[in-house]
């Protein structure tokens, strides 16, 4: 029988550049196939009077010469002329259109395991190490040197890779952008550091073009925190915190300034940023890794390390005082997979030791960034600290380290880990809610130009069948039927395969919509259909992050009464974040996540005993 297993990715070393130009385009499917998948996608989340209301609508739509025809033949137009019909889209759509706070509603965060710091020293030596492990990276990108990635024998486009240093969100009045100041004439050649609320510029390189070594960057850190001991700053990075309009009007407010402008400037063209955090209030085991998982997503509140961040930054690393550490990314540039293979490999080079003798050139002080704070700015600094502590207040953060097997498992009931872990999740939801709801697992496009991410609807006919089989009240369903239930949910979850190869629906669906929005004086009757409303409503928002590190990745809901979910299948292990919004009394991250360590204990067990009667 086919196995549905995510292939493993595979790094070979030739240069991606010379790639991207012979990967194929993303197709646009052909629109029968979508809407026919569509329509299948449905129903198990609507009634059967809505779902023949939605027949007619998609009968109209499909209509031979009618609407839906135009669109395609506008849509493959499109495909033809562009090197990629839908990232554009995408970016603008899912990040930069979007008014909410980037922190919390789009920025993950990443979890990285405890490192046992004595003191600050620690922590100084622990960033160093970092910034030459990510500068190490840097070379690889520079010198076009990153190995390809190949799934499944094909090369995947390395485009985010390129994108992730030395860029930043800027923030509009109605729309944000994305600038990447790598592809300039003088590509940046400093980082920001953090500490105390306070922006320091710290060159990395030499003047001969070498990078600072660990005991250089140890020094310049020593002499950034001792020079930022002060507590009482005006935590100015907090405004980046807040929705995109008001923090777009405060942007504009804030570089009026000619050396707010510079420092602002300085901190957005910066390769990333590294914050220095202060301690956080002690908690007991079992909550440190929800605890480092909620600083890793916000800093934990204006009190505490919320203002020593700049949330449009790509990419920053998160090192405190008490050993936690981690990193949060903005999502706009990039998706989780290059992120985290930037993760294992500095993880890696921080396990090497060290042989570079270091230069004994003196190194100048790394400058400290000037904010001049008028009374308005003042104001916009306290509305951002009240809103991020109200969001700070709403999010519940649930880290779980599965510890009673891993992927190793279902492989060897031949099934995919991935598919295994989204009935996990459907089972644990059905048992809290006794109904099912739309679920998204984020997939990748990479095997195509500049491809971004494909949405796999996860709850499908079969996967209903086998949640309401498990816990048959009736108790008349044998294990062997529910294992075989089990069995076939997860061949159905073949979208996945379908996606991956630029044959999913959501995305094809979303560029009928924009051309759609586009040409037509008004929107096809399919686009607002309350089924297309209730589908895309998606109550758990799943992906699944690979890595060679045991760390957990975290991201907030995309639903006010929705779940985030995360999780990082190990071998013998997996590590999950769930996410909820307190301010919602349905949901209940504390509560999903025992139903889903039992329901991962329920369906082991059922295999084995199924296997132990064959």
């Amino acid at each position: 029988r086919k196995e549905l297993n995510p292939l493993p990715v595979v790094q070979i070393s030739e240069r991606p550049l010379v790639h991207q130009e012979s990967l194929p385009k993303l197709p646009v499917p052909p629109l029968q196939q979508t809407c026919v998948r569509y329509l299948a996608s449905l129903e198990p989340l609507i009634s059967e009077e809505e779902m023949t209301h939605t027949h007619k609508l998609m009968d109209e739509f499909l209509r031979p010469g009618g609407v839906g025809e135009r669109l395609q033949k506008s849509l493959e137009r499109r495909a033809r002329k562009t090197e990629n019909w839908l990232t554009d889209w995408w970016m603008q759509s899912s990040y930069l259109d979007s008014r909410m706070p980037v922190a919390m509603y789009t920025s993950p965060g990443v979890v990285l395991p405890k490192m046992h710091l004595q003191d600050r020293q620690g922590q100084m030596r622990f960033a160093a190490k970092l910034i030459a492990g990510v500068l190490d990276f840097k070379s690889m990108i520079d010198s076009d040197t990153l190995p390809v990635e190949y799934l499944g024998g094909k090369p995947l486009c390395m485009d985010q890779y390129y994108q992730v240093l030395s860029s930043c969100r800027i923030p509009g009045p109605k729309r944000d952008t994305v600038v990447n100041y790598a592809i300039g004439k003088t590509p940046p050649t400093h980082i920001t550091v953090v500490h105390n609320f306070q922006f320091f510029v710290l060159d990395v390189y030499n003047s001969d073009g070498s990078p600072l070594t660990v005991d250089q960057l140890y020094v310049q850190l020593e002499k950034i925190w001792n020079s930022s001991l002060q507590t009482n700053k005006e935590p100015v990075g907090i405004l980046t915190s807040n929705h995109r309009n008001t923090w777009g009007k405060a942007y504009n407010n804030l570089i009026k300034d000619k050396t707010n402008k510079e420092s602002v400037r300085s901190i957005q063209k910066s390769i990333f940023t590294v914050c220095l955090d202060a301690p956080k209030p002690r908690v007991s085991d079992e909550m440190y890794f929800n605890k480092v998982a909620a600083q890793m997503l916000h800093g934990g509140g204006s009190r505490w390390n919320s203002g020593n961040r700049w949330f449009d930054k790509t990419l920053q690393f998160i090192i405190g005082e008490d050993g936690s550490c981690g990193l949060t990314y903005e999502h706009a540039p990039a998706e989780g997979p290059p992120i985290v293979f930037l993760v294992d490999h500095v993880v890696d080079y921080m396990k090497r030791s060290e042989m570079v003798r270091t230069p004994m050139i003196p190194l100048s002080m790394p400058q400290k960034l000037r904010f001049n704070i008028t009374p308005e700015i003042k104001k916009d600094i306290e509305k951002a600290k009240q809103n991020m502590n109200i969001m700070v207040h709403d999010l519940d953060v649930r880290v779980l380290n599965f510890t009673h097997y891993g992927r190793k498992f279902p492989k060897s009931h031949k099934m995919s880990p991935d598919a295994f872990i989204q009935m996990a999740l459907q089972l644990a939801y059905y048992r809290m809610y006794q109904t099912c709801c739309p679920t998204y697992e984020s997939t990748s496009l990479r095997m195509f130009k500049l491809g971004r991410t494909e949405a796999v609807r996860s709850t499908t006919t079969e996967s209903l069948q086998f949640t309401k089989a498990m816990d048959d009240p009736s108790k008349h369903v044998q294990n062997s039927e529910k294992a075989a239930l089990l069995e076939k949910a997860i061949k159905f979850l073949f979208p996945c395969d379908q996606a991956i190869h630029g044959q999913g629906i959501e995305r094809h669906m979303l560029g009928l919509k924009m051309i759609a929005i586009e040409d037509l004086t008004s929107l096809p009757e399919i686009f607002m259909d309350t089924s297309f409303a209730v589908a895309s409503h998606f109550n758990l928002y799943t992906s699944q992050v690979g890595s060679k590190t045991d760390c957990v990745m975290c991201l907030g809901p995309m639903v006010p009464d929705g779940y985030g979910i995360c999780y990082n299948p190990m071998d013998d292990h997996i590590n999950f974040a769930v996410t909820a919004f307190n301010s919602c009394e349905e949901t209940n991250a504390t509560k999903l996540s025992q139903f889903l360590e039992d329901s991962l204990l329920d369906m082991k067990t059922l295999l084995e005993q199924v296997s132990k009667t064959q």
